[in-house]
């Protein structure tokens, strides 16, 4: 039986047109890949409703349509968060008339889609992006209105996706909410699987993909690099949202040889980096899933992480579990001086993603999510 879904994702233009001139985060990716796949693979009418980015209205991208709100600069302060913001999102989502709403990540608009799909009898599905979400003191929302209408948005859904069982079990605890654990889809980089280099000249490189924001943590790759002269250190990603921290990463990156700052490259551009090194780092304070760690599994890299989601790193044996910036040093020169080693996580690595997140497998578990609605 065919349903109209809309997902509501207002940063995801740009990884709807892979356009990095727009923002395009992890969350911004889950979406636009479930909206394109459920349009490809399904007879479910698909629409995602974003930002107005001063493109045209009424428009197409790879079967899904394209539902603009307002430009996030219209409006005046404080009055904006009701007009034209909430306004626009009220008429966005009318427009859609779908069957199932459903927005992922924590904040206010959580609560909008929630309350529109309650007074018009429509079904609604949450999907918790990163461990915060399921925190009780929600440590990222800012403000008391940003809690209550998250609050209310995650009480009031029909189905919350968690992406790991320990979210599960903090949605239990915390919330006394329910919640399916799904794991995360990823494209595969291409048909032909090409494992990611082990480089026997010397010129080891570790890769690090995120937003040059202080939950990050970059200076810690600055520190580790400092101390790791005689291994490369690639680095991909923007500014965020805080000028001086960015700034602060790349006048310590000027003093480090083997440190190259790419700045935001598109999907193209970062996958031929996934391809050339030999490891991926993660230095976040918090992560939910990562799609840098998809990513890198799909390429046969070992992840070398302080965020270690249900202890799946070291249980698979698909990376190593770094604490403290001698951890990440040790791991980086374990793996770097024996290739038999390093060979074993890589392959581990590639399987793991092919068993658990190849786009289909992992798709048609959303899928299911949606019918049972």
């Amino acid at each position: 039986m065919s349903q109209t879904i809309c997902i509501v994702s207002p940063f995801a233009y740009g990884a709807m047109t892979g356009d990095t001139k727009f923002h395009i985060g992890g969350v911004e990716t889950q979406t636009a890949l479930l909206a394109k796949w459920l349009a490809a693979n399904t007879r479910h009418k698909v629409s995602i409703v974003t930002w107005n980015e001063n493109t045209p209205d009424d428009e197409f991208i790879d079967g899904v349509q394209i539902i603009k709100l307002c430009r996030r600069s219209d409006g005046f302060p404080v009055i904006r968060f009701f007009h034209p913001r909430w306004s626009s999102l009220i008429s966005a989502l009318k427009h859609a008339d779908a069957d199932i709403y459903y927005q992922n990540c924590a904040e206010y608009v959580t609560g909008q889609v929630s309350l529109f799909c309650k007074l018009n009898h429509r079904k609604f599905v949450y999907s918790v992006a990163s461990d915060p979400d399921c925190d009780p003191k929600l440590p990222t929302l800012r403000t008391i209105r940003e809690k209550i209408l998250y609050r209310y948005g995650l009480k009031n859904a029909d189905s919350i996706i968690v992406q790991t069982l320990y979210q599960q079990e903090m949605l239990k605890s915390g919330f006394g909410l329910d919640s399916t654990p799904l794991p995360m889809p990823c494209v595969s980089p291409n048909s032909n699987f090409t494992q990611a280099k082990h480089l026997h000249d010397g010129n080891f490189r570790v890769l690090w993909v995120g937003r040059i924001a202080s939950v990050k943590r970059a200076e810690i790759l600055m520190e580790i690099a400092r101390n790791a002269k005689d291994i490369s250190f690639e680095v991909v990603g923007g500014l965020d949202q805080e000028r001086d921290y960015y700034d602060s990463i790349l006048e310590s990156s000027k003093n480090l040889p083997n440190v190259v700052m790419h700045g935001k490259l598109n999907r193209q551009q970062v996958n031929e980096l996934y391809s050339t090194v030999s490891v991926f780092c993660n230095t976040s304070l918090y992560e939910g899933f990562p799609n840098t760690f998809l990513e890198a599994w799909s390429h046969g890299l070992p992840v070398v992480s302080t965020i270690n989601p249900d202890e799946l790193i070291t249980q698979n044996n698909i990376g190593l579990n770094a604490k403290t910036t001698e951890d990440y040093i040790q791991a980086f020169y374990k793996l770097k001086n024996d290739y038999d080693y390093w060979h074993e996580l890589s392959n581990n690595s590639h399987e793991y993603y092919l068993k658990n997140h190849a786009i289909d497998n992992s798709m048609k578990r959303f899928l299911d999510v949606f019918e049972s609605l």
